[in-house]
């Protein structure tokens, strides 16, 4: 029983971080109806960044991550426009297309400026734990969480309790009834899929420190992303909130009774 319940809180503990991952990517398709293949290349983009302040700065991931969300929420103001914007209206293939391959190029670009070579923040604690009875909590997992509802908190108060959300809600809802009560429907678009490129790349914060990152990780964590958002149905955050919780629990009960490496199948 007892290594039943450690496996259950660390999946718990994961299946958060995934939540705040995957919130990101169901707020966009919910709004905008777009699926975006780079969420995953945008939130390795915010563990660079976050890597970056760490190691030549010294600034602690987790309290880094206002600067990462603040960049990644510029870096997504910009894609929009330069990218998205113009494909916005056109069939969904048309967006999947096209964030593909805005995937590989962010992929490209992440080698080029940092490289191949595996990278991870690693502050003094997260090689620590505290302990409960016969649990322990490994300490950068459990900050990680703690931060990943912080950040979801946040965002369901700007959606819920200002204009701002009500005005995504209302587009999300019936773009022709927004616009008839003076909702800016393109700017409302280019704010959501910022503040989703900036919930990735506080994404990538928690990320950065959970274990080793490449460029090449953005495949690995979109298909896990897109697995989450299907099962919790697109365009749900509560159902991403539960698939999230369930994937990772899954995950941790495979890697304990079979194997690790069974784990992402």
């Amino acid at each position: 029983m007892t290594t039943l319940g450690q496996t259950l809180v660390l999946g718990l503990l994961v299946g958060g971080v995934y939540a705040l991952l995957a919130s990101g990517l169901t707020v966009i398709f919910g709004v905008m109806r777009i699926i975006n293949i780079a969420h995953g290349a945008l939130m390795i983009l915010g563990a660079f960044i976050t890597y970056t302040l760490w190691h030549y700065v010294g600034l602690d991931p987790l309290l880094g991550v206002v600067i990462t969300m603040i960049v990644m929420y510029g870096v997504g103001w910009a894609l929009y426009f330069v990218t998205v914007r113009p494909v916005r209206r056109a069939p969904v293939t048309s967006s999947v297309l096209l964030t593909f391959g805005l995937a590989f190029f962010l992929e490209g670009v992440m080698g080029f400026i940092w490289g191949n070579n595996s990278v991870a923040s690693r502050p003094g604690y997260v090689s620590s734990s505290f302990h409960l009875g016969a649990f322990y909590f490994p300490k950068g997992l459990l900050f990680g969480c703690l931060l990943a509802i912080v950040v979801m908190v946040a965002l369901q108060l700007i959606f819920s309790k200002t204009w701002l959300g009500r005005s995504i809600r209302a587009s999300a809802s019936s773009e022709d009834a927004a616009r008839l009560v003076g909702v800016n429907i393109p700017m409302v678009a280019a704010v959501t899929f910022a503040l989703g490129a900036a919930s990735a790349g506080a994404g990538g914060a928690i990320i950065s420190i959970m274990g080793t990152f490449v460029p090449g990780s953005q495949i690995l964590w979109i298909t896990r992303l897109l697995s989450i958002v299907v099962l919790g149905g697109l365009g749900s955050v509560p159902g991403a909130v539960v698939a999230a919780l369930v994937l990772g629990v899954g995950e941790s009960l495979v890697a304990t009774y079979l194997s690790p490496n069974w784990s992402p199948a």
